[in-house]
């Protein structure tokens, strides 16, 4: 928790925050992503300093609970004097004790955003899903809690003037805007009309804009005319002999690699859906899908439509 000290920005967590959406698609599986497909509601986890401080902190941890189906979950919520915005014991249940930064009896908006970070903790503990290293998996906490309808909480705790400054979580203000905006794509929501804090909207646009340039990379049809003629030089490149894999050290995202060769890092396979024709050697380029970021591999033959194995979303390439 950032409390009054600098809040970082930018997308220094972005490979680990790209890691954990493709994470989230290969545990929980397409169809358990979608039954997520409603954020939680503002009124259902709002809370006014006229509420009861530890009956309104239980009534929003039972909310949360819901969100994640978790009928057999208890929370006993308390608070004490700690660095963190709050912590919970991550035993094997039904019952979890989390505690709360004392900070939150005076900012009691902000219990939700603290509770959903700590809700989601026990949701990915259950599932057993989980990254080597402490930051790492707050940085999945934080992605998961965003991509599954509570983070947006997390973000709109997000306040800084000239005077004072707070922000919760492990993420960048503009690496929330950036999961928020992916799952705004899947699942057609608006969170802007949520936001309390005018920072946490201008963090949304940036990481919505960021998000926006996953689906304009080469070889997708939408990529941008510089973009695209990189791509065609990288080709001509990929098919001269002795050629390595075309764009790997200039950190692109495609490679290219020859026929019945599995590209370095490739973890799925895209499936064509009306390919088009004219194919060019047995060449093959793969590349993350903008979506849940798994790797698709496709021949490269013009213009042809890739389905992602893992998240089903339909691509439009010009490979």
């Amino acid at each position: 928790m950032a409390n009054g000290g600098p809040v970082e920005h930018g997308y220094p967590h972005l490979e680990v925050v790209r890691a954990s959406i493709t994470a989230l698609y290969k545990r929980l599986s397409y169809d358990t992503i979608h039954a997520f497909d409603t954020s939680v509601a503002p009124v259902d986890v709002a809370f006014c300093d006229t509420d009861d401080l530890h009956l309104g902190a239980q009534r929003v941890a039972r909310e949360l609970v819901r969100h994640y189906r978790l009928p057999d979950a208890r929370l006993i919520v308390g608070f004490r004097e700690m660095t963190h915005a709050a912590n919970v014991e991550l035993a094997a249940g039904p019952e979890y004790f989390v505690e709360l930064n004392d900070r939150f009896r005076t900012h009691r908006r902000d219990i939700g955003a603290a509770l959903a970070h700590e809700v989601t903790h026990v949701y990915l503990h259950r599932l057993g899903l989980s990254f080597p290293g402490v930051r790492e998996n707050e940085i999945l906490t934080d992605t998961a809690a965003t991509y599954l309808g509570t983070g947006w909480l997390l973000l709109d705790a997000y306040r800084e003037d000239g005077a004072s400054s707070q922000k919760l979580g492990y993420l960048t203000p503009e690496e929330f805007g950036y999961v928020l905006a992916k799952r705004a794509r899947v699942f057609g929501e608006d969170p802007s009309v949520w936001f309390t804090s005018a920072q946490a909207y201008t963090a949304y646009v940036e990481g919505r804009g960021r998000a926006r340039q996953d689906e304009e990379q080469p070889p997708l049809t939408a990529a941008g005319w510089a973009g695209r003629r990189r791509y065609a030089r990288d080709r001509r490149r990929a098919r001269e002999p002795r050629a390595g894999a075309g764009g790997v050290e200039r950190g692109v995202p495609y490679v290219f690699s020859a026929e019945g060769a599995r590209a370095a890092g490739a973890g799925g396979r895209g499936v064509g859906v009306g390919e088009g024709g004219g194919g060019s050697e047995g060449l093959r380029v793969s590349f993350p899908c903008p979506t849940c970021h798994q790797r698709i591999r496709v021949p490269v033959r013009g213009r042809v439509r890739a389905r992602c194995g893992l998240c089903r979303t339909v691509l439009d390439c010009d490979t």
